[in-house]
């Protein structure tokens, strides 16, 4: 019979795309250095999550207010650390968990068992759907469940036989399982890079922003369109868009009667009068995209920008550092917020709106 080891654990679990581990840790500790607090960042190559251990008697709630999940580039999800159980016997892996739940006196409004988006945790999806309805039985028969708790209990699975505890409150955490939104491919979209702009209007915008800034009959352009996919997105909310690509554009889009296909380079055209949006998921150099984002805003063509920053093999948060401040610089009074999205490669995405 295994003897399952527990080790609690104090500080923040990040879960990451598989291959931005480093990026992910270096967030986690310049946050925690900027906050003044001492600690270790840890993480496995490929494992898609990132940990920071707080050294004894370090503000937890600090740590948990300078590393939210929202303000991270690589993070799809940021909570708090509860323990890590490994030895975990196959016949009973809830009675362990609850045991280590029991002594903290607390209570969690409800449970999500998640998996990392690594090879090796896709395949613990079964037993995440299979462990689920037990479990909240187990906790609600160990009066742990309260649906006015203020944190909810999420369960990351590492393998059959190692998990991570940890907790967040709903409004302070990621909405969809492992930080990512569940997308369908639209019906009618040219190229899967539809998903990409998809994800991103619904991450780094809130429905208020939605509904504001996205309203039919406002304009667009979308630079390096072809053949659509973002174009799409845009057309499918009634915006009119001026799509620039030397390559052919989506005969369908191009019928709906709000796309105008401008076979230019996308670096030299500019609007004859500003537009709402300016779109962009060109392949080119961080910088060269950024300083051209820059000139958009700073020479006012556009109201808000949504575009992707390819990144190099290596040093990739210093060079989304260099590029966020070259925007910055340039353009007082902007907020920028970068994410790397479920939907993004080797890259990630960034909003430029007028800061309020």
């Amino acid at each position: 019979m295994n003897v399952p080891v527990v080790s609690p654990i104090c500080g923040r679990l990040a879960l990451c795309r598989p291959g931005f581990e480093r990026e992910c840790v270096q967030e986690l500790e310049q946050a925690a250095r900027a906050a003044g607090l001492s600690g270790y960042a840890r993480a496995r190559e490929a494992g898609g999550y990132a940990e920071f251990i707080l050294h004894d008697g370090a503000d937890a709630g600090a740590l948990t207010m300078a590393t939210q999940w929202n303000a991270l580039i690589f993070a799809r999800q940021a909570l708090d650390l509860i323990a890590r159980l490994d030895g975990l016997d196959p016949v009973d892996r809830i009675g362990p968990l609850l045991v280590a739940l029991s002594g903290r006196g607390e209570c969690f409004g409800d449970i999500r068992i998640e998996h990392t988006d690594s090879d090796a945790g896709r395949e613990l999806s079964g037993l995440a759907r299979s462990l689920t309805p037990p479990l909240r039985t187990a906790l609600q028969r160990a009066h742990l469940l309260d649906t006015a708790a203020p944190r909810h209990l999420h369960v990351l699975l590492l393998a059959g036989d190692s998990l991570i505890l940890a907790a967040a409150a709903p409004a302070a955490s990621a909405p969809d399982a492992g930080g990512i939104p569940r997308l369908r491919f639209p019906a009618g979209a040219p190229s899967r890079s539809t998903l990409k702009l998809e994800e991103a209007l619904l991450v780094l915008l809130s429905d208020r922003e939605r509904e504001r800034w996205l309203r039919a009959g406002m304009t667009a352009v979308d630079l390096g369109a072809a053949p659509g996919g973002w174009t799409f997105q845009l057309v499918r909310r009634s915006l009119r868009v001026i799509a620039v690509d030397n390559g052919p554009m989506d005969r369908a889009l191009l019928d709906s009667g709000l796309v105008e296909h401008r076979r230019e380079d996308g670096f030299r055209f500019r609007p004859a009068r500003p537009v709402d949006w300016l779109v962009c998921d060109m392949v080119e150099q961080p910088r060269r995209i950024a300083a051209l984002i820059a000139a958009w805003l700073g020479e006012r063509c556009c109201r808000h920008a949504l575009f992707n920053l390819k990144l190099p093999m290596k040093k990739r948060l210093d060079e989304v550092r260099l590029c966020l401040a070259l925007i910055r610089d340039t353009v007082p009074g902007i907020e920028l917020r970068a994410r790397q999205l479920y939907h993004d490669r080797e890259e990630i995405t960034v909003l430029a709106v007028p800061s309020t």
